[in-house]
């Protein structure tokens, strides 16, 4: 990345508008999971290691964004009904609910398009909102800290070379991600595996 290109992100991220771009970002992401919310998180706390922007601020703000991204998501649910019910990723996700309650919701944080799948179920099917609430704060709060202090750490081990820190930080995250998919693969072939076998049914006379 070239200096000119350094400074301009500098510069963004010494801005006070920085805040009010996490928070949309995070919002956003609640229900339209290809906003780049996560790595702008890690992104803005690299460069909260040199001073700026402020760290309490960016994990402040994701937060609320995706606490509010949450809200909005869990009532298109609500709205959407039956409709909703149907699709497969749905299904997975009352499943996931039927079996761990509220905190599937704290994992589905993690899950690369889970979040969604898990709040818009949660309104369809008219889960208690102040227990959505409740597990929802836990899951924004969470992610908000769990993505600006990688980012943060990243930036404090390549104080000198944020760029660097930016590349850890985001490598971390990939990496944490991978390994949440990889244990859930793997729990889900023991529990086929465990499954007895459904034998033919004996239709002699």
């Amino acid at each position: 990345m070239s200096h000119a290109v350094l400074e301009l992100v500098q510069q963004v991220m010494s801005s006070p508008w920085l805040y009010l771009a996490l928070f949309a970002l995070a919002l956003l992401d609640g229900f339209f999971p290809i906003v780049p919310a996560e790595t702008s998180v890690i992104t803005a706390g690299v460069f909260a290691a040199t001073g700026e922007p402020n760290l309490a601020l960016v994990i402040l703000v994701a937060a609320l964004g995706a606490f509010a991204g949450d809200h909005i998501s869990y009532l298109l649910g609500y709205k959407g009904g039956r409709r909703l019910r149907e699709r497969k990723a749905m299904v997975w996700a009352r499943q996931a609910l039927a079996e761990r309650g509220g905190l599937v919701l704290v994992v589905a944080r993690y899950i690369p398009g889970g979040r969604t799948a898990v709040t818009l179920t949660m309104g369809a099917v008219r889960y208690p909102r102040r227990s959505f609430a409740f597990f929802d704060a836990i899951a924004a709060v969470s992610w908000a800290l769990y993505s600006a202090l990688i980012g943060f750490f990243g930036g404090m081990a390549f104080e000198q070379d944020p760029i660097k820190g930016l590349l850890l930080g985001l490598g971390v995250a990939v990496s944490i991600t991978f390994l949440v998919e990889a244990v859930r693969w793997v729990r889900k072939r023991r529990a086929i595996n465990a499954s007895p076998e459904r034998l033919p049914s004996d239709t002699s006379v």
